[in-house]
């Protein structure tokens, strides 16, 4: 590949004039300027961005770390956050930690090898003071994406409210005891739980920690022939995974069995029945957590915490 100091010799004029033009500098005149891109055009000329985070510049990439790129609904956010990263000049570095801590940590490690300007994160683990650590280690500013994070800057869809709205419209269809599958510290559960205290339904909630499909036929299989069962899944995988097991133990669906998943993914738009879920706006999500991360990469130091909530939409179909 051709250098900076091959393309001054071959133009004629100083290796810094060369890096000035290469680096957006307008302040070369105008013949000189076209003379050393057309050089760079001819040979491919190609940026070395970890030499430029070395020397302290900008490298224009932003590290992504997401949870689970097999959901589907990662999937969409990471494809947002590449346009949105475009469209500001940026290409991304994307890592998928699944779900797992040491993951995480590693990959950490290798965005800050990489010098990035920036990094947007699923984190795990979010209300912890942990993330707030690596982001001084990381040196580099740092925003949550789809989850509020204790000390960084966040964009997210507020769960306990998308909670609410689950546990309201099970109400109001008239199911008569709940379940929410997932962790129990997730805020859509305490959301959910919260609002059906409300309603009047405080004894009647149970939450199911997911661990396999065996475990919520089994969990299930004790609801069969009781009263009607409204069930909140943590995100989409769950809701088709809760379907199948309830096909399987011989539940009507919706007249015994309501569903609602979370994320809305285009799977759940296609099973049969289709699947009910809360719709978060993810192109939305990505273009302020991309336009809130650049501006802390354009003005460092000190700056107040930015906490951005967003609303998800309840989206029915025949699930509930």
């Amino acid at each position: 590949m051709i250098t900076m100091t091959e393309i001054a010799k071959l133009t004629n004029v100083s290796q810094p004039t060369v890096s000035r033009v290469l680096n957006g500098n307008m302040n070369v005149a105008p013949e000189i300027r076209e003379r050393v891109l057309a050089c760079a055009r001819e040979h491919d000329y190609q940026v070395n961005a970890l030499a430029k985070g070395l020397q302290g510049s900008r490298t224009y990439l932003m590290g992504v770390l997401l949870t689970d790129i097999s959901n589907g609904f990662f999937a969409d956010v990471a494809k947002a956050i590449e346009t949105e990263a475009r469209k500001n000049g940026y290409s991304i570095i994307l890592f998928n930690s699944d779900y797992n801590l040491e993951l995480e940590k590693e990959y950490l490690d290798v965005v800050r090898r990489y010098r990035v300007d920036g990094v947007l994160a699923v984190p795990l683990r979010e209300t912890s003071d942990m993330w707030q650590g690596y982001a001084e280690k990381l040196d580099v500013p740092v925003v949550a994406v789809t989850r509020c994070a204790k000390g960084l800057d966040s964009v997210y869809v507020d769960h306990a409210e998308a909670g609410g709205m689950a546990a309201g419209y099970l109400v109001r269809k008239k199911y008569e005891q709940f379940l929410f599958i997932g962790k129990e510290y997730d805020q859509k559960y305490t959301g959910f739980r919260y609002a059906l205290s409300e309603l009047g339904h405080e004894n009647d909630v149970a939450n199911i920690v997911y661990q396999n499909d065996e475990q919520i036929r089994d969990a299930l299989r004790g609801y069969v022939g009781k009263r009607r069962l409204g069930i909140f899944a943590g995100n989409d995988i769950y809701g088709l995974r809760i379907l199948s097991a309830l096909r399987e133990l011989g539940f009507a669906v919706p007249q015994e069995a309501g569903v609602i998943g979370f994320d809305d993914t285009m799977m759940g738009r296609y099973l049969n029945p289709s699947l009910s879920s809360v719709s978060q706006p993810v192109a939305l999500m990505a273009e302020k957590a991309v336009s809130r991360l650049v501006y802390r990469i354009e003005h460092p130091g000190p700056c107040e915490l930015w906490d951005e909530p967003l609303h998800g939409e309840l989206v029915i179909r025949e699930s509930a």
